[in-house]
C-alpha cells in the first residue's frame, strides 16, 4: 500500500474506523477518504456506486457494519442481517467495478462455530452451527467473506479478510443496552460508583471467557495486512489475553473504582462459551499484540471518564 493513493476508511467514526485513522495518520498517509453516515449511506446502492465513481479510491478498510452487543443481536436479527449484507455487498462491488487496488473486509469471531475446538483456526468455519444469539450478524460476515473469495477467484481482485476477536478501546459504544461486553461494564459500574448503588447486576453465570483486544493493536495488525498480505484464506487476529466474564467484571469494578456487590443473572444468556483465536498464521508474519489488557482497560476508562459526569 502506498500511503500517498487515495484510502477510504469505511466506517472512520467507529470503534475500529478510528483507530485505523489514528494509525494511518501516524504512519504519513496523506490522502484519506471519510464519508460519514449522514454524507454517504453504504446501504443504499446507487449512493455507493456515485462515491466510488467520483473518487475512485486505491484501498478501502471495509470496517463500516452494524454492531452490537448480545442484546442487540438477539433482539434485532432482521436488521444486523440486512444492513450489512447491504453494507459489504454494495461496498465490495463498487471497489471492484471502478477499480480498487486493494480491499480489506473486517470480519468477527462470532462467525465460528459456537462449539468449535479451542483455539479457532480459520478452517473451523462452516463446521458446526453458530451461536444462536448472533447468528443474523454471523450469517451475514459468512456472506462478506464468501463474496471477498468469490470476486478473487472469478474476477482477480485483491480482497482480503480479516477476523478480529473481541474489541475494545476509544471510539466504542456505550449505549445502555447494545454495547459489547467492555464498554457495557465500564458505564455500569461507574454509574453505579456516582449513585452510590450497593450491587450492579451482570448478565449469565460469568463463566464464559473472552479474549480482548485492544482497538490500537487490532489497527497494527490491519495495516500490516494491507502492505504484506494476499491471500483468499482469512486471516485471524487475536491477542490471546483470555479471560471470564466474571473476572473481567471484577477487574473493571476495581479500575472504576466501584465497590459494591457484583450479582450474575443466570436466566440471561451467556452467549459462546469460549472464543479464543488461533493466531499462528498471523504471528507468522511477526505481528503479536502489545497492549495488556489491564493497561488498555485502564486507557479506555480514563478516556471514557473524562467525557462523563
Amino acid at each position: 500500500m502506498d500511503l500517498h493513493d487515495r484510502i477510504y476508511v469505511a466506517g472512520h467514526r467507529g470503534l475500529v474506523g478510528s483507530a485505523l485513522v489514528r494509525g494511518l495518520a501516524a504512519d504519513g498517509a496523506d490522502n484519506l477518504l471519510f464519508r460519514g453516515h449522514d454524507e454517504l449511506d453504504l446501504t443504499n446502492q446507487a449512493a455507493v456506486d456515485a462515491f466510488f465513481s467520483s473518487q475512485h479510491p486505491d484501498y478501502v478498510f471495509l470496517c463500516a457494519a452494524h454492531v452490537g452487543g448480545i442484546h442487540a443481536n438477539d433482539a434485532y436479527p432482521g436488521e444486523f442481517i440486512r444492513d450489512n449484507l447491504a453494507i459489504q455487498t454494495n461496498v465490495i462491488h463498487s471497489a471492484w467495478k471502478h477499480g480498487t487496488k486493494k480491499l480489506l473486509f473486517l470480519g468477527s469471531s462470532c462467525i465460528y462455530p459456537k462449539l468449535a475446538p479451542q483455539p479457532l483456526r480459520e478452517d473451523a468455519l462452516l463446521t458446526g452451527p453458530l451461536e444462536q444469539t448472533n447468528e443474523a450478524y454471523a450469517i451475514a460476515k459468512i456472506a462478506g467473506l464468501k463474496m471477498c473469495q468469490a470476486y478473487r477467484r472469478q474476477y482477480g481482485f485483491d480482497a482480503i479478510v480479516a477476523m478480529p476477536t473481541n474489541l475494545y478501546g476509544p471510539g466504542d459504544s456505550y449505549h445502555p443496552e447494545n454495547s459489547h461486553v467492555v464498554p457495557a461494564l465500564i458505564r455500569r459500574f461507574h454509574e453505579a460508583k456516582l449513585a452510590g448503588a450497593p450491587e450492579v447486576v451482570i448478565w449469565g453465570t460469568g463463566r464464559p471467557l473472552r479474549e480482548l483486544m485492544h482497538v490500537d493493536d487490532l489497527a497494527d495488525a490491519l495495516r500490516l495486512l494491507m502492505h504484506h498480505y494476499s491471500d483468499p484464506a482469512m486471516i485471524n487476529i487475536g491477542s490471546g489475553q483470555e479471560i471470564s466474564i466474571a473476572d473481567l467484571a471484577s477487574l473493571i469494578a476495581e479500575i472504576v473504582g466501584y465497590r459494591g456487590t457484583l450479582r450474575f443473572d443466570p436466566s440471561k444468556p451467556d452467549g459462546t462459551p469460549r472464543k479464543r483465536l488461533d493466531t499462528s498464521r498471523l504471528e507468522a508474519l511477526g505481528w503479536r499484540s502489545q497492549t495488556t489488557l489491564e493497561m488498555g482497560l485502564r486507557e479506555t476508562y480514563e478516556a471514557y471518564a473524562a467525557h462523563r459526569p
